[in-house]
């Protein structure tokens, strides 16, 4: 592992800044700090009384070749409100203010372009605040800030809906499709699933017995969902996988429709359905049976790949 990087992200409360990064395809490590001020080895209660100069933040230490730092700011801009120069959400002040931390010249550039993208997008009608400041000493937060996300789940859920940043994220970093538009690009069956969470017959759609190597995207957002090398005939005439290539894409909630409490897939950009993931998987690939409708996926052979634009998922493939 040569081609390792750094990436040091501010985004308000680092408790929600882990989650959206870890476990992600190429990123190793993911640490809550502080970083941009002038105090050494600083506490969570200096930091929090706005006299340090830090900032709450999170450093990722990641593989280029897998996961590349433009799409790790796409996912930075989606956790946070931009334009908001004062804190995020309920947390105010100095300590919660916004930034990407760069590491080298490569860095700054992406990180300049990508906030001037976001700015001439017309998504706020605000300017962007977030600042891009070249990296400083990043130190590590206390114990019992890291991996919050998984140590206190049921906290850290309540904290991400409480303070606005969830319902923040929903509005804002949502694709909201002209329905109207999507009716005339889909055909009824794609939109049934994907529009009004509908679901296809099975044996009688278009990848259950798929066997060609390649990946499974996304029908509106083109986001890669799934991979051929985690496909398997889980003989239920639906395409099953163990996994998909990268959890961040996909959400899941709970559907009580139809008189059962099954766990619904939807895609993240999107918001399309997907179909729904069982406890019924191969258990020595980790128990999960992700039970997909074709008529919301897309299916890019691997020797297409490169041609539109997914060559950075060949690695799957090796």
């Amino acid at each position: 592992m040569a081609n390792i990087e750094l990436a040091t992200f501010a985004g308000g409360c680092f408790w929600c800044m882990v989650e959206p990064f870890d476990e992600r395809p190429g990123i190793i490590n993911v640490v809550s700090g502080y970083t941009g001020g002038t105090v050494e080895n600083p506490t969570y209660e200096q930091v929090c009384s706005n006299t340090t100069g830090h900032v709450e933040a999170v450093q990722i230490t990641f593989d280029p070749d897998l996961m590349s730092y433009e799409k790790l700011l796409t996912t930075f801009w989606q956790q946070i409100d931009p334009t908001d120069a004062g804190g995020q959400f309920h947390d105010r002040g100095e300590s919660y203010k916004t930034a990407v931390f760069y590491h080298n010249e490569e860095q700054r550039k992406t990180a300049e372009l990508s906030k001037q993208k976001l700015g001439e997008s017309g998504k706020f009608s605000k300017p962007i605040a977030t600042e891009i400041l070249p990296a400083k000493t990043f130190y590590r937060a206390e114990e019992n800030h890291q991996d919050y996300y998984k140590k206190q789940s049921f906290h850290y859920n309540l904290y991400k809906k409480g303070s606005g940043r969830e319902d923040f994220i929903k509005e804002n970093w949502k694709l909201k499709p002209n329905q109207a538009e999507l009716k005339k690009k889909l055909n009824p069956i794609q939109y049934n699933v994907t529009q009004e969470n509908g679901t296809e017959r099975p044996f009688q759609n278009e990848y259950w017995d798929n066997e060609q190597e390649g990946i499974y995207v996304d029908l509106i957002s083109g986001d890669v969902l799934f991979s051929s090398r985690d496909k398997f005939d889980a003989q239920c005439g639906w395409p099953s996988f163990t996994k998909p290539v990268d959890a961040y894409q996909v959400t899941e909630n709970t559907d009580t429709t139809h008189g059962m409490i099954r766990t619904e897939v939807r895609s993240r950009t999107a918001n399309s359905h997907l179909g729904h993931v069982f406890e019924d998987g191969p258990k020595e690939a980790g128990g999960l049976r992700y039970c997909m409708n074709s008529a919301a996926m897309r299916f890019i052979p691997k020797e297409e790949m490169t041609e539109k634009g997914y060559e950075n998922y060949l690695y799957l493939f090796k």
